[in-house]
């Protein structure tokens, strides 16, 4: 099949890679020409575990365009665009509807096209903003001219390959029916649940699975905390929690907080929407709060030992929000940092692959090549991502606040863990 992808994102280049690898034509459209000639050029414009690979291998099915013109030679148009947050917590939508209308204008010379969501929006953000877009500017009118769907993503950062490849479940959210059969021709092989609803509810179910999984963590968080207080180790009751088939193991983690371009976002967005209709709530709005505060709790334990944090050397281990992705969106260590660096501590920072972004951020830190020279010209060492690399190093001489749980006790001169 032929597919146009617009946005070249994180999730516009996951999806349009993968379909290619799958054996569809894939052209990609962006607006910012860098990103357009980095693709045509054979580089990826994200580091993703796996992506480069899988890109390189599918160039003959994968190029990139300024123009939206090339929607005329494709039978299905994603949009992929960003849903950035507004300054009051609520989704900008600027990027959809600009999308919509430079799709809308092309459909005006096209005969029947499959226009798909794959946006994260708010529910009826399709409905009510996406079709009356695309009616207005291609003056056709949906489910005759025109269809259309929504199709949330649910890829992880750190594993989106095998996520898109071998998913948990395929949503399509559909106009009608007609819209929903082309979408699921082009999902049919996949073996995996593919659920079929309107499309508000599939709008719905992503930001509901992102809101719980958002809960999940910082209840684990605020039972660790508790646990912390008791002297007990909150990885061995979620571990026993996680037996219930009801709970299960995942997301059970405790440690410095949930971070990424999503969970955050996802949550204010349903905040604002459910406000919006009347409604107030209170558990989303906990979530955020404990989420907030999580961070600096590791800051709080090294204040045990170094009270005074003015020209004490503190090393800082991961700047990504997770591993093995380079996204620093959100990340608990921006929280960490920008508060050492109000007790005028002198920063120093190691990531794998994460420093050339942190550094837009925090330029006049200290970088190092290696997480080992990090924790030898440190007096105490904060671990914020759980980088495999993280685990075996020699902590020997050196005051370690844990935020993940990857180093036992007797590797520190002195040890705490942030829930344990």
């Amino acid at each position: 099949m032929k597919i146009s992808i617009i946005g070249t994102g994180y999730v516009g280049l996951i999806t349009g890679v993968c379909f290619a690898e799958l054996g569809n034509n894939v052209i990609c459209i962006d607006i910012n020409e860098e990103k357009v000639n980095k693709i045509n050029s054979g580089e990826p414009t994200i580091y993703e575990r796996g992506l480069e690979e899988i890109f390189k291998k599918n160039l003959e099915r994968i190029k990139a365009s300024l123009n939206f013109n090339e929607i005329l030679n494709t039978d299905i148009t994603f949009i992929c665009v960003s849903t950035p947050e507004n300054p009051d917590g609520s989704i900008n939508l600027d990027y959809i509807k600009s999308a919509s209308e430079s799709v809308g204008k092309v459909l005006k010379e096209k005969g029947y096209h499959l226009v798909v969501v794959k946006s994260t929006v708010v529910p009826e953000t399709t409905e009510k903003v996406v079709i009356p877009i695309l009616e207005k500017f291609s003056e056709k009118n949906v489910g005759e001219d025109f269809g259309v769907c929504m199709n949330p993503e649910f890829l992880k950062e750190g594993s989106a390959i095998k996520d898109f490849m071998e998913p948990d479940r395929i949503v399509i959210g559909e106009f009608d029916k007609k819209s929903g059969d082309m979408l699921f021709n082009l999902y049919k092989d996949f073996k995996c649940p593919i659920l079929r609803t309107d499309l508000k509810t599939a709008e719905m179910i992503k930001y509901a699975s992102n809101a719980f999984l958002s809960m999940k963590i910082s209840f684990i968080n605020e039972m660790g905390n508790i646990c912390k207080k008791l002297g007990i180790n909150i990885y061995k009751v979620a571990e026993g929690m996680g037996y219930d088939e009801r709970i299960g193991h995942k997301f059970l983690r405790a440690g410095p907080g949930f971070g990424g371009s999503c969970f955050k976002k996802d949550v204010n967005a349903l905040i604002k929407k459910a406000e919006s209709l009347g409604y107030e709530p209170k558990i989303l709005k906990s979530v955020l709060e404990v989420n907030e505060r999580q961070p600096l709790k590791m800051i709080e334990l090294l204040k045990k030992y170094l009270q005074n944090l003015k020209n004490k050397k503190i090393g800082v281990l991961g700047l990504s929000f997770k591993p093995e992705t380079d996204d620093i969106r959100e990340s608990p260590a921006i929280k960490i940092v920008k508060k050492l660096l109000e007790e005028e501590a002198i920063v120093n920072a190691y990531d794998p692959k994460a420093m050339n972004n942190f550094k837009k951020l925090f330029p006049n830190i200290n970088y190092f090549s290696s997480a080992q020279d990090c924790i030898e010209n440190s007096e105490a060492v904060l671990i914020v991502t759980d980088w495999d690399e993280f685990k075996d190093l020699d902590y020997s001489d050196k005051i370690v606040i844990d935020g993940r749980y990857i180093i036992s006790k007797e590797k520190a001169k002195i040890y705490e863990g942030i829930c344990w």
